[in-house]
């Protein structure tokens, strides 16, 4: 593993603040391309009760997307629904690395929980 020197932590944060953040975990049940674009891909996830569109940019990321179908990962579900190149996109995944310009790697549960689980 290469080393990286890590950034400076952000500031402080009052606690009720990092409540308002509502990381759900959701299954990968499908990996689509967006012809149209050259790194963004279409996650169709189930979070229990209902399934959403996640737009991901990660088409250069990784030789084959679908590598993650079937997979559970870390999703942010409350942030405002916003189009991507005319995608809807309905949350944001949790990855680690791309804020420090290493190649992603999903944030995972370590063994299966139910679908719709809240971190925090």
């Amino acid at each position: 593993m290469g080393n990286i020197k890590p950034s400076p932590i952000k500031p402080t944060i009052k606690f009720d603040l990092l409540n308002k953040i509502d990381i759900r975990v959701g299954t990968i049940e499908k990996v689509e391309d967006i012809e149209k674009s050259d790194k963004l891909v279409r996650l169709i996830v189930d979070f229990g009760d209902h399934t959403r569109n996640i737009i991901v940019g990660m088409k250069k990321e990784r030789d084959n997307p679908k590598e993650i179908e079937g997979m559970q990962a870390l999703f942010v579900v409350n942030l405002e629904p916003r189009k991507i190149m005319g995608e809807l996109s309905e949350g944001m995944l949790f990855d680690i690395g791309y804020a420090d310009k290493i190649v992603p790697v999903l944030a995972i549960p370590e063994k299966p929980v139910p679908d719709g689980s809240r971190a925090g």
